[in-house]
């Protein structure tokens, strides 16, 4: 009898622990909104005040996925993805005692960042290494915890909330993480020559496991030598961009739609439309991504990404917003595993990990700019009408800036 094991490329089972963690780890990043309100209230905020916390979150994000980056090269993702839940988890039950702002920028923004800020690095270079030719579905897999996190957490935190208040929201989400992603973190391994296999499950003939995999050049780039290049700078400008235009939609989005009149429970199931429509589009146009062209399915993704938020701008009904979570969660969740490959291609395998962690310093910055930006809009005007405009602004220059992108390395495909 053959077994499960050997039918079943190890791979796969990489990506599905991912998408654990990640349900969980970008499950509680993206349910700030959530929390927005009660966090406004009890401490007597402004709502760029309270937005404060969690671009600090976000700022804080960029330096550990850096440092995540560097440790996932060195130590493997079992170890740093291990350490990554602990002090997440730990992070959540600290915030629940806080009594200050002060103590939230602590023990939100600094441990939850340490603890959270490096999970787009990590998975994403782990699973770079684990395929090739079916990279970008892989990749948009990985990343569906994203979606599943978005569906899953915010709902349950908001539930959380309205029962027990905050507090407990924090203290068992911490726990929860604790039980769920910390097991599954024992299942990863750092690339498929780990266990004598090369990228996609094919088996090492004449190839010599380790070293090259059908003309793909595994060393690539250092990153000194990505430094040097355009294309780094490029990429690191469309996610300052993205980060700034999706963190200001997300963090402003509920407290936007009870402002409207809606219940907090229902602003949380527009951000759990978005999870649902986030997975379906990462996977979908991660395939797409294979198929047609990575740069295709980014620009394709950028579009309608732009064009939700501005549907977002003129929603006033609830049906609207609806529709808006749909299409905006495909769009953000399709985005990435067309330009997660492409940095892949454009820098090769070799130091994956610390080139993603330096280029998310964009995306951490730009994510930290956008809750603020829309905050100090909404206490200036009253509304967040010139915000959304701004992030849909935002991804129409991602589009254009997607376009010009080049290969760096020429062994890689494109």
């Amino acid at each position: 009898m053959v077994k499960l094991k050997d039918k079943l490329f190890y791979g796969w089972v990489v990506v599905a622990a991912f998408v654990v963690m990640g349900t969980t780890l970008w499950g509680i990043r993206l349910s700030f909104g959530v929390f927005f309100k009660s966090l406004e209230s009890e401490f007597e905020l402004s709502r760029a005040a309270t937005s404060s916390i969690v671009s600090l979150f976000l700022a804080f994000g960029s330096t550990f996925a850096i440092a995540g980056g560097w440790a996932l090269d060195r130590f493997g993702p079992k170890i740093v993805s291990f350490a990554m839940c602990q002090i997440t988890g730990f992070s959540l039950l600290l915030t629940s005692q806080t009594d200050s702002l002060w103590q939230l920028f602590l023990t939100y923004s600094l441990l939850l960042a340490m603890g959270s800020g490096g999970i787009y690095v990590v998975s994403m270079s782990t699973v770079s290494r684990w395929f090739d030719r079916k990279r970008g579905l892989a990749l948009g897999i990985a990343g569906s915890g994203v979606g599943t996190g978005t569906i899953v957490m915010p709902p349950f935190v908001g539930f959380l909330i309205d029962q027990f208040g905050w507090r407990y929201a924090c203290l068992i989400a911490g726990i929860t993480i604790w039980a769920v992603a910390i097991p599954v973190s024992f299942l990863l391994k750092r690339d498929p020559y780990e266990i004598g296999t090369l990228p996609d499950g094919e088996k090492a003939n004449s190839v010599e496991v380790g070293k090259e995999d059908n003309g793909i050049q595994l060393g690539g780039l250092s990153l000194r030598q990505a430094l040097k290049t355009s294309g780094l700078w490029i990429i690191m400008s469309v996610w300052f961009l993205f980060g700034a235009s999706i963190f200001l939609v997300m963090t402003h989005l509920v407290p936007h739609i009870t402002d409207i009149g809606f219940s907090g429970v229902e602003g949380a199931t527009v951000l759990s439309l978005s999870g649902v429509a986030t997975i379906i589009g990462r996977i979908s146009m991660g395939v797409v991504s294979d198929r047609g062209g990575r740069r295709l399915s980014a620009v394709i993704c950028a579009l309608l990404q732009a064009g939700g938020i501005l549907w977002l701008v003129w929603a006033k009904d609830l049906w609207a917003f609806y529709l808006f979570g749909l299409v905006y969660g495909f769009a953000y969740g399709g985005i990435t595993p067309g330009v997660t490959a492409i940095i892949g291609d454009t820098f090769g395998l070799g130091r994956i990990g610390t080139i993603l962690g330096v280029l998310d310093i964009g995306f951490g910055a730009g994510a930290a700019v956008g809750p603020i930006i829309g905050g100090l809009i909404f206490d200036a005007t009253g509304s967040y009408f010139v915000a959304f405009l701004s992030g849909a602004g935002a991804m129409l220059v991602v589009t254009l800036l997607i376009v010009l992108i080049k290969r760096e390395v020429n062994s890689v495909r494109t």
